[in-house]
Protein backbone atom coordinates (compact mmCIF):
# COMPACT_ATOMS: atom_id res chain seq x y z
CA UNK A 1 0.00 0.00 0.00
CA UNK A 2 1.54 3.27 -0.99
CA UNK A 3 0.45 7.09 0.04
CA UNK A 4 -1.27 8.60 -2.72
CA UNK A 5 0.79 11.96 -4.44
CA UNK A 6 -1.92 14.46 -5.40
CA UNK A 7 0.98 15.92 -8.06
CA UNK A 8 0.52 11.85 -8.93
CA UNK A 9 -0.93 10.95 -12.42
CA UNK A 10 -1.20 7.43 -12.28
CA UNK A 11 -4.37 8.12 -12.17
CA UNK A 12 -5.68 10.71 -14.34
CA UNK A 13 -4.41 9.33 -17.07
CA UNK A 14 -6.34 6.64 -17.39
CA UNK A 15 -9.83 7.42 -15.84
CA UNK A 16 -11.46 8.80 -18.75
CA UNK A 17 -12.54 5.67 -19.67
CA UNK A 18 -12.00 3.38 -16.67
CA UNK A 19 -14.94 1.54 -15.09
CA UNK A 20 -15.08 2.65 -11.29
CA UNK A 21 -16.82 1.31 -8.16
CA UNK A 22 -17.61 3.26 -5.50
CA UNK A 23 -18.16 2.16 -2.14
CA UNK A 24 -20.45 3.98 -0.03
CA UNK A 25 -23.06 1.59 1.62
CA UNK A 26 -24.39 3.92 4.49
CA UNK A 27 -25.62 5.43 6.06
CA UNK A 28 -28.26 8.60 4.72
CA UNK A 29 -26.33 11.51 5.81
CA UNK A 30 -22.71 10.53 4.79
CA UNK A 31 -24.13 9.25 1.44
CA UNK A 32 -24.83 12.57 0.91
CA UNK A 33 -21.96 13.73 1.52
CA UNK A 34 -20.72 11.50 -1.03
CA UNK A 35 -22.59 13.28 -4.05
CA UNK A 36 -20.06 15.77 -4.87
CA UNK A 37 -17.33 13.19 -5.34
CA UNK A 38 -19.49 11.24 -8.20
CA UNK A 39 -19.96 14.95 -9.77
CA UNK A 40 -16.49 16.01 -9.68
CA UNK A 41 -15.25 12.41 -11.34
CA UNK A 42 -17.94 13.27 -14.18
CA UNK A 43 -16.80 16.77 -14.44
CA UNK A 44 -12.81 15.54 -14.91
CA UNK A 45 -13.74 12.64 -16.65
CA UNK A 46 -16.85 12.19 -18.14
CA UNK A 47 -17.07 8.99 -20.27
CA UNK A 48 -16.41 7.32 -17.19
CA UNK A 49 -18.52 4.67 -15.99
CA UNK A 50 -19.55 4.72 -12.11
CA UNK A 51 -21.40 2.32 -9.92
CA UNK A 52 -22.21 2.73 -6.59
CA UNK A 53 -22.93 -0.10 -3.74
CA UNK A 54 -25.17 0.82 -1.60
CA UNK A 55 -27.23 -0.59 1.35
CA UNK A 56 -30.95 -1.66 0.08
CA UNK A 57 -32.60 1.01 2.67
CA UNK A 58 -30.69 3.25 0.88
CA UNK A 59 -31.01 2.90 -2.93
CA UNK A 60 -33.83 5.25 -4.07
CA UNK A 61 -32.29 8.08 -2.67
CA UNK A 62 -28.61 7.11 -4.99
CA UNK A 63 -31.09 6.79 -7.76
CA UNK A 64 -31.85 10.45 -8.16
CA UNK A 65 -27.91 11.11 -8.24
CA UNK A 66 -26.41 12.56 -10.84
CA UNK A 67 -23.72 11.40 -12.31
CA UNK A 68 -24.00 7.37 -10.92
CA UNK A 69 -24.49 5.19 -14.09
CA UNK A 70 -25.38 2.17 -11.95
CA UNK A 71 -26.54 1.51 -8.27
CA UNK A 72 -25.90 -1.97 -6.59
CA UNK A 73 -27.79 -2.88 -4.12
CA UNK A 74 -26.18 -5.16 -1.05
CA UNK A 75 -27.06 -6.37 2.10
CA UNK A 76 -24.43 -5.79 5.09
CA UNK A 77 -23.45 -9.41 5.51
CA UNK A 78 -20.32 -11.32 5.07
CA UNK A 79 -22.08 -14.26 3.24
CA UNK A 80 -23.90 -11.69 0.94
CA UNK A 81 -21.04 -9.12 0.49
CA UNK A 82 -18.40 -12.05 -0.84
CA UNK A 83 -21.53 -13.51 -2.93
CA UNK A 84 -21.50 -10.00 -4.35
CA UNK A 85 -17.83 -10.24 -5.24
CA UNK A 86 -18.17 -12.62 -7.36
CA UNK A 87 -20.38 -10.47 -9.28
CA UNK A 88 -18.47 -7.43 -8.91
CA UNK A 89 -15.18 -9.42 -10.79
CA UNK A 90 -16.79 -9.91 -13.76
CA UNK A 91 -17.26 -6.28 -14.68
CA UNK A 92 -13.71 -5.47 -14.76
CA UNK A 93 -13.47 -2.62 -12.21
CA UNK A 94 -10.60 -0.57 -13.25
CA UNK A 95 -10.47 1.56 -9.72
CA UNK A 96 -12.35 0.57 -6.51
CA UNK A 97 -13.20 3.87 -4.30
CA UNK A 98 -13.78 3.42 -0.61
CA UNK A 99 -15.33 6.51 1.24
CA UNK A 100 -17.00 3.98 4.05
CA UNK A 101 -13.73 2.84 5.52
CA UNK A 102 -14.54 -0.16 7.58
CA UNK A 103 -13.15 -4.17 7.21
CA UNK A 104 -16.18 -4.82 4.94
CA UNK A 105 -16.07 -1.68 2.69
CA UNK A 106 -12.20 -2.55 2.44
CA UNK A 107 -12.24 -6.81 1.64
CA UNK A 108 -15.02 -5.74 -1.25
CA UNK A 109 -12.83 -3.33 -2.95
CA UNK A 110 -10.08 -6.30 -2.24
CA UNK A 111 -12.94 -9.08 -4.05
CA UNK A 112 -13.54 -6.62 -6.66
CA UNK A 113 -10.94 -7.40 -8.49
CA UNK A 114 -9.99 -3.48 -9.41
CA UNK A 115 -6.47 -3.40 -9.89
CA UNK A 116 -6.52 -0.09 -8.45
CA UNK A 117 -7.81 0.22 -4.86
CA UNK A 118 -7.71 3.76 -2.64
CA UNK A 119 -9.76 4.42 0.43
CA UNK A 120 -8.26 6.50 3.03
CA UNK A 121 -5.10 5.83 5.51
CA UNK A 122 -7.04 6.23 8.82
CA UNK A 123 -9.85 4.20 7.81
CA UNK A 124 -10.78 1.54 10.65
CA UNK A 125 -10.79 -2.24 11.30
CA UNK A 126 -7.79 -2.83 9.07
CA UNK A 127 -9.38 -1.59 5.79
CA UNK A 128 -6.13 0.36 4.46
CA UNK A 129 -4.49 -3.04 4.50
CA UNK A 130 -6.94 -3.44 1.53
CA UNK A 131 -5.80 -1.08 -0.64
CA UNK A 132 -2.94 0.14 -3.30
CA UNK A 133 -3.23 3.53 -2.44
CA UNK A 134 -4.21 5.16 0.56
CA UNK A 135 -5.46 9.37 1.32
CA UNK A 136 -3.79 11.18 4.60
CA UNK A 137 -6.31 12.74 6.12
CA UNK A 138 -3.88 15.62 7.85
CA UNK A 139 -7.06 17.09 9.13
CA UNK A 140 -8.99 15.92 12.09
CA UNK A 141 -11.66 18.43 12.21
CA UNK A 142 -11.84 18.66 8.07
CA UNK A 143 -15.87 18.30 7.06
CA UNK A 144 -16.42 15.09 5.85
CA UNK A 145 -17.26 16.43 2.20
CA UNK A 146 -14.15 17.80 1.99
CA UNK A 147 -12.64 14.83 3.02
CA UNK A 148 -14.18 13.19 0.32
CA UNK A 149 -13.41 15.22 -2.19
CA UNK A 150 -9.75 14.89 -1.28
CA UNK A 151 -9.78 11.35 -2.85
CA UNK A 152 -10.74 13.22 -5.89
CA UNK A 153 -7.57 15.66 -6.24
CA UNK A 154 -5.20 12.45 -4.60
CA UNK A 155 -6.64 10.90 -8.51
CA UNK A 156 -5.54 13.89 -9.91
CA UNK A 157 -8.65 15.71 -10.53
CA UNK A 158 -9.47 19.09 -10.57
CA UNK A 159 -11.69 20.19 -7.28
CA UNK A 160 -14.91 22.68 -7.87
CA UNK A 161 -14.79 25.96 -6.37
CA UNK A 162 -18.03 24.83 -4.83
CA UNK A 163 -19.43 21.33 -4.50
CA UNK A 164 -22.28 20.14 -6.12
CA UNK A 165 -24.51 17.47 -5.10
CA UNK A 166 -26.37 17.32 -8.19
CA UNK A 167 -30.04 15.77 -7.46
CA UNK A 168 -32.11 14.58 -9.53
CA UNK A 169 -35.48 16.26 -9.14
CA UNK A 170 -37.42 13.88 -11.23
CA UNK A 171 -40.93 15.18 -12.37
CA UNK A 172 -42.55 12.31 -11.14
CA UNK A 173 -41.35 12.88 -7.69
CA UNK A 174 -42.22 16.22 -7.96
CA UNK A 175 -46.27 15.35 -8.82
CA UNK A 176 -45.97 12.41 -5.87
CA UNK A 177 -45.56 14.89 -3.57
CA UNK A 178 -47.44 17.37 -4.68
CA UNK A 179 -50.51 14.83 -4.31
CA UNK A 180 -49.28 13.70 -1.35
CA UNK A 181 -49.45 17.23 0.74
CA UNK A 182 -52.26 18.20 -1.22
CA UNK A 183 -54.59 15.79 0.91
CA UNK A 184 -52.54 17.03 4.04
CA UNK A 185 -53.25 20.42 3.41
CA UNK A 186 -50.17 21.41 2.28
CA UNK A 187 -49.66 24.09 -0.40
CA UNK A 188 -45.93 24.00 -1.62
CA UNK A 189 -46.14 26.92 -3.50
CA UNK A 190 -46.24 28.93 -0.24
CA UNK A 191 -43.50 29.55 3.25
CA UNK A 192 -43.59 26.46 5.13
CA UNK A 193 -40.90 25.02 7.72
CA UNK A 194 -39.55 21.61 7.76
CA UNK A 195 -39.26 20.01 10.97
CA UNK A 196 -36.99 17.04 12.06
CA UNK A 197 -37.04 15.87 15.41
CA UNK A 198 -35.80 12.72 14.94
CA UNK A 199 -32.44 11.19 14.64
CA UNK A 200 -30.87 8.20 15.06
CA UNK A 201 -28.79 8.19 18.07
CA UNK A 202 -30.80 9.71 21.11
CA UNK A 203 -27.85 11.69 22.28
CA UNK A 204 -28.53 13.87 18.85
CA UNK A 205 -32.18 14.56 19.62
CA UNK A 206 -33.14 18.43 21.11
CA UNK A 207 -35.78 18.02 23.42
CA UNK A 208 -39.59 17.45 22.25
CA UNK A 209 -40.29 19.97 24.90
CA UNK A 210 -37.92 22.43 23.19
CA UNK A 211 -39.47 21.64 19.73
CA UNK A 212 -43.48 22.42 20.94
CA UNK A 213 -41.98 25.81 22.19
CA UNK A 214 -41.07 26.45 18.91
CA UNK A 215 -43.71 25.23 17.04
CA UNK A 216 -45.78 27.38 19.33
CA UNK A 217 -44.02 30.29 19.15
CA UNK A 218 -43.59 30.64 15.82
CA UNK A 219 -47.58 29.53 14.85
CA UNK A 220 -48.49 32.27 17.06
CA UNK A 221 -46.28 34.73 15.18
CA UNK A 222 -46.97 33.87 11.64
CA UNK A 223 -49.28 30.58 11.31
CA UNK A 224 -46.70 29.26 8.06
CA UNK A 225 -47.37 25.91 8.00
CA UNK A 226 -44.87 23.77 10.42
CA UNK A 227 -44.34 20.19 8.31
CA UNK A 228 -42.70 16.87 10.22
CA UNK A 229 -40.91 15.08 8.04
CA UNK A 230 -38.88 11.77 8.69
CA UNK A 231 -39.58 7.81 8.17
CA UNK A 232 -42.61 5.83 9.88
CA UNK A 233 -39.93 5.40 13.11
CA UNK A 234 -40.41 9.24 13.57
CA UNK A 235 -44.57 8.68 14.48
CA UNK A 236 -44.20 7.91 17.70
CA UNK A 237 -42.43 11.21 18.31
CA UNK A 238 -44.43 13.58 16.44
CA UNK A 239 -47.58 12.17 18.39
CA UNK A 240 -45.32 12.72 21.91
CA UNK A 241 -45.14 16.53 20.24
CA UNK A 242 -48.41 16.81 19.80
CA UNK A 243 -49.22 16.21 22.97
CA UNK A 244 -46.86 19.27 24.09
CA UNK A 245 -48.11 21.58 21.60
CA UNK A 246 -51.28 23.90 21.63
CA UNK A 247 -50.69 24.41 18.05
CA UNK A 248 -51.26 22.41 14.58
CA UNK A 249 -48.68 21.14 12.92
CA UNK A 250 -48.57 18.95 8.88
CA UNK A 251 -46.98 15.83 9.97
CA UNK A 252 -45.49 13.61 6.69
CA UNK A 253 -43.66 11.28 8.84
CA UNK A 254 -43.83 8.13 6.89
CA UNK A 255 -45.36 9.50 4.05
CA UNK A 256 -42.91 10.71 1.72
CA UNK A 257 -40.95 7.98 0.32
CA UNK A 258 -36.81 8.38 0.84
CA UNK A 259 -37.02 8.87 -2.95
CA UNK A 260 -39.30 11.73 -2.83
CA UNK A 261 -37.61 13.57 0.34
CA UNK A 262 -35.19 15.71 -2.26
CA UNK A 263 -38.41 17.02 -4.05
CA UNK A 264 -40.41 18.03 -1.12
CA UNK A 265 -37.81 19.71 1.27
CA UNK A 266 -35.91 21.57 -2.45
CA UNK A 267 -39.48 23.52 -1.97
CA UNK A 268 -38.99 24.14 1.75
CA UNK A 269 -38.45 27.58 3.26
CA UNK A 270 -36.17 26.74 6.27
CA UNK A 271 -35.26 23.49 8.22
CA UNK A 272 -35.38 23.11 11.94
CA UNK A 273 -33.55 20.07 12.63
CA UNK A 274 -31.68 17.65 14.52
CA UNK A 275 -28.78 16.48 13.55
CA UNK A 276 -29.54 13.97 10.86
CA UNK A 277 -30.05 12.73 7.20
CA UNK A 278 -32.76 14.91 6.40
CA UNK A 279 -30.48 17.67 7.24
CA UNK A 280 -27.80 16.86 4.80
CA UNK A 281 -30.67 16.41 2.06
CA UNK A 282 -31.89 20.30 2.92
CA UNK A 283 -28.53 21.65 2.94
CA UNK A 284 -27.16 20.04 -0.36
CA UNK A 285 -30.56 21.42 -2.06
CA UNK A 286 -29.41 24.80 -0.48
CA UNK A 287 -32.51 25.26 1.57
CA UNK A 288 -30.82 27.02 5.01
CA UNK A 289 -30.78 24.89 7.93
CA UNK A 290 -31.41 25.45 11.30
CA UNK A 291 -29.31 22.59 13.37
CA UNK A 292 -29.04 21.61 17.16
CA UNK A 293 -25.66 19.68 17.47
CA UNK A 294 -25.14 17.94 20.66
CA UNK A 295 -22.74 15.46 20.80
CA UNK A 296 -21.48 15.78 17.19
CA UNK A 297 -18.87 17.78 15.55
CA UNK A 298 -20.28 20.74 13.34
CA UNK A 299 -17.20 21.38 11.92
CA UNK A 300 -17.11 17.92 10.62
CA UNK A 301 -20.41 17.22 9.35
CA UNK A 302 -22.31 19.95 10.10
CA UNK A 303 -25.07 21.25 7.45
CA UNK A 304 -22.29 22.48 4.19
CA UNK A 305 -22.54 25.46 2.59
CA UNK A 306 -23.36 28.78 3.53
CA UNK A 307 -26.39 30.09 4.98
CA UNK A 308 -27.02 27.53 7.27
CA UNK A 309 -26.86 28.22 11.37
CA UNK A 310 -25.45 25.79 14.21
CA UNK A 311 -26.25 25.72 17.54
CA UNK A 312 -24.75 24.11 20.67
CA UNK A 313 -25.00 24.43 24.22
CA UNK A 314 -21.55 24.70 25.57
CA UNK A 315 -19.86 22.27 27.64
CA UNK A 316 -16.61 21.20 28.30
CA UNK A 317 -17.38 17.42 27.01
CA UNK A 318 -19.03 18.16 23.36
CA UNK A 319 -18.25 16.82 21.11
CA UNK A 320 -17.82 13.33 22.94
CA UNK A 321 -19.32 11.49 19.64
CA UNK A 322 -21.13 9.49 21.80
CA UNK A 323 -24.31 7.54 21.93
CA UNK A 324 -24.16 7.58 25.44
CA UNK A 325 -24.28 10.32 27.60
CA UNK A 326 -22.34 10.11 30.67
CA UNK A 327 -22.52 13.63 31.78
CA UNK A 328 -24.32 15.45 34.69
CA UNK A 329 -26.32 16.72 33.94
CA UNK A 330 -27.65 14.17 31.28
CA UNK A 331 -27.77 16.18 27.27
CA UNK A 332 -27.06 19.51 29.04
CA UNK A 333 -25.14 20.10 25.72
CA UNK A 334 -28.51 19.87 23.71
CA UNK A 335 -30.89 20.98 26.65
CA UNK A 336 -29.17 24.43 26.98
CA UNK A 337 -30.19 25.60 23.31
CA UNK A 338 -33.49 27.37 23.84
CA UNK A 339 -36.30 27.59 21.44
CA UNK A 340 -35.90 31.49 21.62
CA UNK A 341 -32.72 31.13 19.81
CA UNK A 342 -34.36 28.47 17.45
CA UNK A 343 -37.03 31.12 17.09
CA UNK A 344 -34.64 34.46 16.54
CA UNK A 345 -32.81 32.32 13.94
CA UNK A 346 -35.66 31.35 11.26
CA UNK A 347 -38.23 34.55 11.19
CA UNK A 348 -35.77 37.01 8.74
CA UNK A 349 -35.45 33.13 6.40
CA UNK A 350 -39.53 33.44 6.71
CA UNK A 351 -39.36 37.19 6.15
CA UNK A 352 -37.41 37.37 3.55
CA UNK A 353 -37.97 33.49 2.16
CA UNK A 354 -34.76 33.60 0.23
CA UNK A 355 -33.01 30.19 -0.52
CA UNK A 356 -29.47 29.76 0.25
CA UNK A 357 -28.65 28.30 -3.01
Amino acid sequence: MSSVNPLDSRFSSVLNNARILLIKPSSLGDIVHALPVVSAIKAQWPRSHLTWIVKRQWVDLVERAEGVDRVWPVDMTVGSWIRESRALRVQRFDLAIDLQGLFRSGILAWLSGAPARIGFANGREGSPWFYTDSVPVTDPDIHAVDRYLSVVAALGGSLPDKARFGFRLREEDMATVREICQRRGLTLDKPWVAVNIGARWPTKRWPLESFAAVVDQLYEARRDPLVMIGGSEERALTKKLKALTKSPFIDLCGDIPLGCLPALLSTATAMITNDSGPMHIAAALGIPVIAMFGPTSASRTGPYGDGHQVLIGRVPCRPCFSRICRHDPELECLHLIQPTQVVDVIRPLLTAHVPCR
